[in-house]
């Protein structure tokens, strides 16, 4: 009688909420913060409590991924519509009254300082994809006109403070969603040829457009330049281009297998700038070498080809959607960061996910990687 009222063992109790996690995925995840932890530990060296508190953010990163996890995608979805609007309310007041760090007004006081941009990041995916599902079986091109209003919004806000980086990664994700919504590839196709034809013109007449004196329309300088430097980092060594040309320097002195764990010499005599944040990948490359950087690769693109499986495998239009745009911004991050740092892409202020230190984003990232659990795991209750 009285095994009636025995309480099942502990790890039986936890079952249910361990089925928030997608094996694979958090796999991939923790072999990247592993790889984040290590370097940190070399680059941050004489950063007081870096390390600690990149853990620290891990750990916060961890439970959000966690909490979230457990929230049915449905809920998520009705989180959409108030999500969004206090992002653009925040955005709003950060143009108005907002904390100027560093010539850029990209922060507000609400008790605490917060970047009301990263919110954004998964908040403008989120509107999206309830937009789209709401029109599912009936969409019309006006539909696509209101979704590039809803992207435009957020992305025109972000660029005003000016924050070029995170507006990229903002229009990545809503424009994943669109284009996963069924976006007609003759729409798609125009604007990636003038891109191309604008990048073939730019470099034949490089030397016209970034002399002295010249303006582009649109951009700020301190955007015009990094693009200027991309093409000749040589312009300007020991300025703009010496990030450019460090961060080179410490990938190709790596050679294949790296000098070591804590040897390097870039990182500790400090001629790669930003070597915790923006500038780590290049950290990674002198001490782990060409393996440490394709097995990073590696984790990164396993982790995309598996959140491109979970919005697959989804049960509905607005999962399949977001879980789209989520693996997006992953794709996005790691790509623009590891491109910037090899001098193949102009410096923008970009993490790499899970390595480099930054708390917000850190939680961001979380909040994305619980997003795409909880549709993975709404996928296995359905067939169960």
């Amino acid at each position: 009688m009285s095994a009636v009222f025995d309480k099942p063992p502990l790890w039986k109790r936890a079952a249910p909420l361990l089925q928030g996690f997608d094996g694979p995925l958090a796999f991939a995840v923790f072999l990247l913060a592993c790889a984040g932890l290590l370097v940190m530990y070399s680059s941050g060296f004489d950063h007081g409590t870096r390390f600690v508190d990149h853990g620290r953010n891990m750990l916060i990163a961890g439970f959000v991924m966690f909490v979230v996890a457990q929230v049915p995608p449905q809920r998520l979805m009705t989180l959409a519509v108030p999500l969004y609007t206090l992002g653009i309310a925040l955005l709003l007041a950060v143009a108005l009254f907002g904390i100027t760090k560093k010539g850029a007004q990209r922060w507000v006081n609400v008790g605490v300082v917060i970047q009301p941009s990263e919110l954004l990041k998964i908040a403008t995916p989120l509107m999206l994809a309830w937009w789209f599902q709401k029109r599912e079986g009936h969409l019309r091109p006006s539909d696509f006109f209101v979704a590039f209003v809803l992207l435009a919004l957020p992305m025109g806000l972000i660029m005003k403070q000016p924050d070029l980086g995170t507006a990229l990664l903002v229009g990545a994700a809503g424009l994943a969603v669109i284009f996963f919504a069924g976006l007609h590839w003759k729409l798609i196709v125009p604007p990636l040829l003038l891109g191309l034809l604008a990048v073939a013109l730019l470099v034949a007449f490089e030397g016209q457009l970034c002399a002295d004196g010249v303006r582009w329309p649109v951009l700020h300088d301190y955007q015009q330049q990094r693009i200027c430097t991309l093409l000749d980092p040589s312009r300007d060594p020991l300025g703009k281009g010496f990030h450019i040309i460090q961060g080179m320097i410490a990938i190709g002195s790596g050679g294949v297998l790296g000098k070591g764990f804590m040897q390097g010499t870039q990182t500790h005599l400090e001629f790669i700038p930003e070597r915790t944040t923006d500038f780590i990948f290049a950290a990674f490359s002198e001490e782990f070498g060409l393996v440490g950087n394709l097995l990073v690769v590696a984790g990164f693109c396993f982790l995309v080809l598996r959140g491109l499986t979970i919005a697959l495998e989804a049960s509905t239009l607005f999962s399949r959607l977001l879980a789209g745009a989520i693996t997006m911004i992953f794709f996005t991050y790691s790509f623009v960061n590891m491109g910037m740092v090899s001098g193949i892409l102009p410096v923008v202020g970009v993490p790499l996910p899970f390595i480099s230190y930054g708390g917000t984003a850190m939680v961001t990232l979380g909040l994305g990687l619980g997003i795409l659990m909880s549709i993975a795991r709404s996928k296995r209750l359905v067939q169960t």
